[in-house]
């Protein structure tokens, strides 16, 4: 019997002791797979504060922009066809802020000078009225003033004397328009003549090293088209100002002879009360 209980013993403590020993090693391999785990977890966590890192870093700020880059192309044209361009653009520009400074200094307020002249005749007369045309700035008073000052030698005569110097007005507010035009004509062609000779040189080279090469013809296809666009840009730019100050010119003309129908009107009114 105690031989049995012997055996059933040291049977129980191998299988104890199996058993331990599995657990031991499945421990063992949970610890090892969860230092694994951790440590993936660690290289995933640097990693992801890399890459956030790499995101919010800001990205070097490229200076100077689209006004840096049309300076090196300006540049990269040469002086010898950029020059005169850009003459053109300045010379325009100043002509066309002169015109339109002029054209807004010049505009009056027709309907309350019309007013002003009539109130001012039915209290004083025509000298009253002439009065207020001269402390009035602009081509319609100095037309207006024109007209009354020939009121004695009847309304035809003022009628003449209205358009006529309408007329010299006119050309005043035209003034340098014709310049204007000319370098919004001058400047494409200097770009084409850029183009042309730019086109030549490129031939020249093929011809001088006798075979046809990307980096040969390169620069000088480069002038031609430079030359083209900043001469069609400029021409571009002073079309739009002239466009502007003939819509300010076609304005006040409109406004002249608008008005000086309602200054005939006013001259045949007092004319009939004598």
């Amino acid at each position: 019997m105690k031989k049995v209980f012997a055996i059933l013993s040291i049977l129980a403590i191998i299988s104890f002791g199996s058993t331990v020993n599995v657990s031991a090693q499945e421990v063992a391999s949970q610890t090892d797979q969860a230092a694994v785990n951790n440590d993936t977890a660690s290289a995933m966590v640097t990693d992801t504060a890399q890459a956030v890192e790499e995101v919010q870093a800001p990205a070097p700020a490229e200076g100077g922009g689209m006004h840096k880059a049309l300076k090196q192309k300006f540049i990269e044209g040469g002086p010898a066809w950029m020059a005169p361009i850009a003459l053109c653009l300045i010379i325009g520009l100043a002509l066309c802020i002169e015109r339109i400074i002029y054209l807004s200094l010049s505009s009056t307020d027709t309907k309350k000078l019309l007013a002003d002249i009539d109130k001012a005749w039915s209290k004083g007369g025509v000298e009253a009225a002439k009065e207020v045309c001269r402390n009035t700035r602009g081509p319609v008073a100095s037309i207006f003033y024109q007209g009354l000052s020939r009121f004695d030698e009847g309304v035809e005569v003022v009628e003449k004397t209205v358009a006529s110097y309408g007329g010299v007005q006119l050309g005043l507010l035209e003034t340098n328009l014709t310049w204007i035009s000319l370098f919004i004509a001058i400047s494409p062609s200097l770009g084409f003549l850029g183009t042309v000779v730019g086109m030549i040189e490129a031939f020249d080279r093929i011809q001088q090293v006798g075979d046809i090469s990307a980096t040969i013809v390169a620069s000088g296809i480069k002038v031609a088209l430079l030359t083209t666009v900043f001469g069609l840009i400029v021409a571009i730019i002073l079309q739009v100002f002239y466009n502007y100050i003939l819509t300010l010119v076609e304005g006040m003309t409109n406004d002249m002879e608008d008005s000086s129908i309602s200054l005939l009107d006013i001259i045949v009114k007092y004319t009939t009360k004598k």
